[in-house]
């Protein structure tokens, strides 16, 4: 499930402070990083936006289509975030927006000096498991849902950013390593994904090995934990560690992805399909794909049935 950002105040930015119709900025400059809300009231193409330092970019409100690294665009909507590395550009595309129907969206440009401490600081003293396995940003994976954790650490650091508290900066200090890790986490299950993964955590990686061969089957934590000799308490550890939720979660997940390519199969009825992709009770499967994916079963199969 897309987690939203809250809609930007009306009275942050109003119609008589406008400078521009087009990514109108509000600015909150902190010790480590800028924040910039941005907001359009007309349709446009090709806008140009690049920043000196690293950018978390997150939608809030409206649609806009994303061209980056000479790909071809792709729609960029609420409930996402897009990493951008220093000095490269963005061209945008709003096609929707208008004076009633704004387009919304931040940008967070952090220092790369706290980007580098930060992870340095975490290698240190939380290393993960794994050779080579390291608390990092790769800019290659630049394109993600956000999670429950990420909605709130960035609402969290607008909302430090607008206050007048004399310790916003030492508060934004300790969201902002909030942030890094949850981006972190959030690009390993982007990895993790990926049925073809190479997880350089063998815990993890014979794990998940383990539960998509048996995804429909009854799972128990303990089976699981024993899979890598753990207790159920580590294996809860190691997942909201590494990919930042739990192994249940997890699961949920992969029996999704599993039950939405057997949705491709008209004739296959939809209680037929939640028990093959292990869920027990069919009621409860169609609550959490639709948690999940904002659509029934039955809608998702219309959809990819045309």
């Amino acid at each position: 499930m897309k987690n939203t950002l809250a809609p930007l105040k009306r009275e942050l930015i109003t119609e008589s402070s406008l400078k521009t119709l087009v990514e109108n900025r509000t600015i909150y400059n902190l010790n480590n990083f800028e924040l910039n809300l941005f907001e359009t009231f007309q349709t446009s193409e090709a806008v140009s936006l690049k920043f000196n330092d690293l950018v978390v970019t997150s939608m809030i409100k409206g649609k806009k289509i994303m061209h980056l690294f000479d790909q071809p665009g792709f729609d960029y909507l609420p409930g996402e975030s897009v990493i951008v590395p220093a000095t490269v550009e963005m061209k945008i595309d709003f096609p929707d927006a208008n004076m009633e129907n704004t387009t919304q969206c931040l940008a967070l440009a952090i220092d790369n000096k706290k980007i580098v401490d930060t992870l340095s600081f975490l290698n240190e003293k939380y290393p993960r498991e794994g050779k080579n396995n390291y608390w990092k940003l790769d800019e290659r994976n630049f394109f993600f849902t956000n999670n429950v954790g990420l909605t709130l650490t960035i609402n969290k650091l607008i909302s430090i950013c607008q206050s007048n508290s004399i310790t916003k900066d030492v508060v934004a200090d300790l969201t902002l390593q909030e942030l890094l890790i949850t981006i972190s986490q959030c690009q390993t299950l982007n990895e993790v994904k990926n049925e073809d993964f190479k997880e350089t955590n063998p815990y993890l990686a014979n794990i998940i090995g383990f539960i998509r061969q048996n995804l429909t089957q009854k799972l128990s934590l303990k089976a699981i934990a024993n899979v890598a000799n753990l207790s159920t308490a580590s294996l809860y550890r190691l997942f909201k560690k590494e990919i930042g939720i739990s192994p249940v979660e997890f699961i949920i997940l992969e029996r999704i992805k599993f039950a939405k390519k057997l949705l491709k199969d008209k004739h296959l009825y939809i209680k037929n399909v939640s028990f093959e992709a292990g869920f027990d009770d069919w009621n409860y499967f169609i609550r959490v794909f639709k948690y999940h994916e904002g659509i029934t079963p039955k809608q998702y199969r219309e959809l990819n049935n045309k």
